[in-house]
């Protein structure tokens, strides 16, 4: 017999059922830019369908249309959902080289190592269009000719953050399971691989579950792996829906104290675990600086205004120099947590959950 869910569980599927419809509705191939406007297009192309992460970002983005002026340079800001594939992330970019109104593109790449999505962005840079990566990245090796530059997160770093808040909340290691959305995107690599790092070899990595961002099949991935390691002591959501995830099945379970639980980014959901005592930190990503900072680099391309563009990328044309670091937060809850600020560097904020739901409150966010 299926258990019954939880109020969590509940509440998270009416919210992403919610999302996927508003998603659908409101998604286009390529948003036209107002009418009689005769205004250039910098768009930023999504990974997946709208989630509270975006919300985020989307907020970063219009905050910068507005500081920088944006219509007075003849431009505006677009927001594109992408359907969680590759192939619609290519379709959608073949598009916009065809569009004489894109005046620059921000992408968060679907799969890392897509020759199509490559070749797509290639084909725009071939058209004098700048291409930058935001969030999720290419294949370093592989495809890097087909950007400019990478604004975002230092995945292995985060991840190393989020190690280091397993190793001290569990000073003695053991068994982990690592949860993610997809198993090709560049940015959950890199965070895999940084957890390892951070963690140190008192922990042993003995899975790794990937979803493709079904809400059931994380539940189950979370449950499975429950059930096949009896020495599992540590759950770490790689990816933003697979904290809510684990939060669901253990307190479904009853079994919260058998497990550290540590994960990404502060989905809305994730938040009311920490709040209900589920999870034990969040390594969170700034979305809202991605669409800021996204938006001031492609203005900055389009003009060929040097000046910002040195600012931004002071070591372009050097190893790393082509990438634009948002930074990093580490949130907790507001007692009782082992955690402190000297566990981190210097660039990774760390935060209260209360004093983080004040910043949030601020942009009238739910999520980040």
């Amino acid at each position: 017999m299926q258990r019954p869910r939880t109020l969590t569980g509940l509440i998270g599927l009416a919210l992403l059922a919610l999302s996927a419809t508003v998603a659908c509705n409101t998604q286009t191939p390529t948003p036209a830019p107002r009418a009689g406007s005769g205004l250039k297009r910098i768009v930023l192309l999504t990974n997946t369908s709208r989630l509270p992460y975006w919300d985020a970002c989307r907020t970063g983005m219009r905050e910068a249309e507005k500081a920088l002026a944006l219509n007075k340079a003849g431009l505006e800001a677009a927001f594109v959902y992408n359907d969680n594939t590759p192939e619609n992330q290519v379709e959608l970019l073949r598009s916009f080289a065809t569009s004489a109104d894109v005046a620059a593109v921000g992408i968060s790449v679907v799969d890392a190592s897509s020759a199509d999505t490559a070749d797509a962005m290639k084909l725009l840079k071939d058209k004098g269009i700048p291409v930058i990566t935001v969030d999720s990245d290419v294949d370093p090796d592989m495809w890097r000719p087909a950007r400019v530059a990478f604004v975002g997160t230092d995945n292995v770093a985060a991840g190393r953050a989020l190690g280091r808040c397993a190793q001290a909340l569990r000073p003695e290691g053991g068994e982990y399971a690592a949860f993610v959305n997809r198993r090709g995107t560049q940015n959950t690599r890199e965070r895999l691989r940084g957890f390892a790092e951070g963690a140190g070899p008192k922990f042993k990595s003995v899975r790794v579950l990937a979803d493709d961002r079904d809400p059931e099949k994380a539940r189950e991935n979370v449950s499975i792996a429950i059930q096949n390691h009896a020495n599992l002591r540590t759950l770490v959501g790689i990816t933003a829906p697979n904290a809510p995830a684990i939060a669901d099945v253990v307190k479904e379970l009853g079994r919260k104290k058998d497990f550290t639980v540590v994960g990404f980014d502060a989905d809305p959901q994730a938040l009311q675990g920490m709040r209900e005592g589920l999870i034990d930190a969040l390594v969170v990503q700034n979305p809202f600086q991605m669409g800021y900072q996204a938006v001031r680099l492609m203005k900055a391309l389009r003009e060929k205004d040097e000046a910002t563009i040195k600012e931004m990328l002071p070591k372009v044309g050097e190893q790393g120099g082509d990438f634009y670091n948002t930074g990093l937060r580490v949130v907790v809850p507001d007692k009782d947590s082992p955690l402190k600020a000297e566990l981190f560097d210097k660039q990774t904020e760390f935060l209260k959950l209360s004093d983080f739901q004040k910043w949030l409150e601020k942009y009238s966010l739910f999520g980040s």
